[in-house]
């Protein structure tokens, strides 16, 4: 389904792109080769994905469209609202039919192939039913559904929770239909049954409630139960935040975002249309609110589907993280860093080396101060705990914790009370920017000279997310770039305005120009012709800019290889435009997270590796820091992981101007790689 929503800039709208994104993700859930439960965990995942993006981009959306023409005109947006929404509305039905069908026909089947059953209410043996009503009544289910009548009028029923899932009971006769809470947040969404030992039988929680649920309503006759749920808009809408206290208002914030404005009102598609109605007339509904779903909604609680035990066939083969080949007996990580740079690579390798590296510098008694920029922190977070541990042992310490990290502002906002409680000097959101870079710098002592010791990543210190998402970290005591990270926390902290920087580029203030500048002299290498190319990974390829100068490279000669994992507005492959830029879109059991600029720069190759994105957010409205990688070891090893990646011919789907996610697969006798697994063995290969 071909979509080139801005055809006069001739690039693919953004939310466009991020559907075709998701569908990569639903491709992996069809993918046969993959096993049957990490297919079930894509169904949440494209699930989860979807949730957000009515909460967050369709909620934009539609502000959009209520915005006079003139206010949207002033504004330069690209596309008319309306026209979008139904667009999107056209490409999630389509993509939530193939979901049911995947779920349907080739899920539930491989699951019985393996003795697994997934049952309703009505397939319940007799065993199964006495034990839902045991289930029901010991967990006080009655209580948890809160059962109420609905009326015609808004202001008589009660309000939806986001995300939240209940059913809508239809009685016999003329009575109200009513309303029931699914108690899916109080009890697990799947209730392993009673059966034969051979066999592992599971309903969603969901069917034990129908199985019972006359039980709640003595003197009506249950005619039928349809399920729903509502999507709300979860945006942070701060008035002001450059007036008055921002955390206060942050704080404010989360408690009004459950509150929001409808975005999607999903229900089941059985359901009767003049039932339908009302509902739509109970709760104030616009027609562009409606979705129709299946039977069950919330696959994100997939995540938590039972497992039979010893059934390893079932799961991906463990790849359990690598020591690094140096740090693993280093001894003292700090003294190896005086030597040395080291690069870490998640979720391939250890992430324990983070706080470990923490904890000895609070040890060190030349150590005199730690900073670091937190954004989204583990609940239980070892950093976080390392921290701690340093100001126990008298460490000064400065944590710039970013309270806007949509979805984590609670968890952060919760340690950055803790860090300064204990004493650390606590610094949080900076009004109208987030600060999104990764930077941990360590200040030691040495002679007359304080010497910094960095971290600089692409992803969160989180050791949660390090197990799943890919990403690079380097381990620094190179003093070109201490000195620049030292200026970048001098900003943090409010002390100066604008960091100073030759080595590390620094958004919003020098990210983006330095960039256009490579771009610039690849144009010029190419037109004088010399050899001129990119390698440019990175999640998201937003900014209209940065798509403009990717085309003029392409027009010049420049040869331009793209890895974008989620949003790509660049249209590759269109003649006197882009036909010098090939992207791919790698898709696999680690979410790949990694930011990497490779430029040829005349033969003289130079890297960065980043924090950022080229979305108009990262180089223009956040804090981000991009590293050059100088290292000749470090360079030649990532240099090496992204040739893999380039040659994936297994995972890797083509970006194209149809947008039709076609895998690059391999040909011939041309040996299959899967980047992910061959980064972990040519990692494992060099202990």
């Amino acid at each position: 389904m071909q979509t080139i929503e801005t055809k006069k800039e001739e690039m693919f709208n953004r939310d466009i792109s991020w559907l075709y994104f998701n569908e990569r993700v639903l491709q992996e859930a069809k993918d046969p080769r993959v096993p049957l439960y990490e297919r079930i965990k894509f169904l949440a995942i494209y699930s989860s994905n979807l949730d957000e993006f009515f909460s967050v981009r369709v909620a934009s959306i539609r502000s959009f469209g209520k915005l006079k023409k003139k206010t949207r005109k002033e504004l330069e947006l690209e596309v008319k609202p309306k026209k979008l929404l139904y667009e999107i509305q056209e490409i999630v039905a389509f993509q939530q039919d193939e979901f049911g069908r995947i779920f349907r026909e080739e899920i539930i089947p491989e699951l019985a192939e393996n003795n697994i059953y997934l049952v309703n209410e009505q397939q319940f043996s007799q065993a199964q039913k006495v034990f839902a009503k045991q289930y029901f009544e010991e967990n006080e289910m009655g209580k948890l559904a809160s059962p109420i009548l609905l009326g015609e009028e808004k202001h008589s029923n009660p309000f939806l929770e986001n995300k939240g899932l209940y059913f809508v009971i239809e009685f016999e006769g003329e009575t109200s239909p009513a309303l029931v809470n699914i108690p899916s947040e109080s009890l697990p969404r799947f209730v392993t049954l009673p059966s034969d030992e051979k066999e592992l039988h599971i309903a969603f929680i969901d069917d034990i409630l129908r199985a019972n649920i006359h039980q709640l309503f003595d003197d009506q006759i249950v005619k039928d139960v349809f399920s729903i749920k509502l999507s709300r808009d979860a945006e942070m809408y701060i008035a002001d935040e450059f007036d008055g206290d921002l955390m206060e208002k942050i704080k404010r914030g989360l408690i009004d975002r459950n509150a929001g404005l409808p975005t999607r009102f999903l229900y089941d598609s059985a359901m009767p249309k003049p039932l339908l109605k009302y509902l739509r007339h109970a709760f104030d509904f616009s027609k562009n609110d409606l979705v129709s779903g299946g039977r069950y909604h919330n696959f994100n609680d997939f995540f938590g589907f039972p497992m039979p035990p010893n059934s390893p066939q079932l799961e991906n083969e463990k790849l359990p993280p690598l020591p690094h080949p140096e740090l693993e007996d280093a001894g003292s990580i700090l003294k190896a860093m005086s030597e040395k740079d080291f690069m870490l690579h998640f979720p391939y390798q250890k992430f324990n080396y983070i706080p470990q590296l923490i904890r000895e510098a609070a040890e060190d008694e030349l150590v005199e101060q730690i900073k670091v920029t937190l954004y989204r922190v583990a609940s239980d977070s070892a950093v976080a705990n390392a921290l701690l541990y340093a100001m126990e042992k008298g460490k000064k310490v400065f944590a710039f914790i970013e309270t806007k990290a949509r979805f984590d502002e609670e968890t952060n906002i919760i340690w950055g009370e803790r860090l300064q409680k204990a004493g650390a000097n606590v610094r949080y959101s900076i009004p109208g920017i987030k600060v999104h870079t990764k930077l941990l710098l360590i200040s030691r002592r040495e002679g007359e000279y304080l010497r910094h010791y960095g971290y600089y990543g692409t992803g969160n210190f989180n050791e949660k997310t390090a197990k799943i998402y890919a990403d690079h970290g380097l381990l620094s005591a190179d003093q070109r770039l201490g000195e620049e990270a030292r200026k970048v926390f001098m900003v943090l902290e409010g002390r100066i305005i604008f960091p100073p920087t030759n080595h590390l580029l620094v958004s919003p203030f020098s990210t983006r120009l330095k960039f256009e500048k490579f771009i610039d002299q690849e144009i010029a290498n190419a037109k004088e012709g010399k050899t001129a190319y990119m390698i440019l990974k990175m999640n998201s390829l937003e900014d209209t800019g940065m798509v403009k100068k990717l085309y003029d490279a392409s027009q010049a000669g420049v040869k331009i290889q793209l890895i974008v994992r989620g949003i790509c507005r660049c249209i590759p492959g269109v003649p006197g435009k882009s036909e010098n830029i090939q992207i791919i879109s790698i898709i696999d059991r680690f979410l790949e997270h990694a930011r990497v600029y490779i430029f040829g720069n005349g033969g003289k190759e130079k890297m960065y590796t980043a924090s950022a994105d080229w979305m108009t957010r990262n180089l223009d409205k956040r804090v981000e820091v991009c590293m050059p990688i100088y290292d000749p070891k470090i360079y030649q090893e990532l240099r090496e992981i992204i040739d893999i990646q380039l040659r994936d011919n297994v995972k890797s789907r083509w970006v194209d101007e149809d947008q039709s996610n076609q895998y690059k697969l391999s040909m011939g006798a041309e040996k299959e790689i899967r980047a992910q697994l061959e980064t972990y063995h040519f990692l494992a290969s060099k202990i």
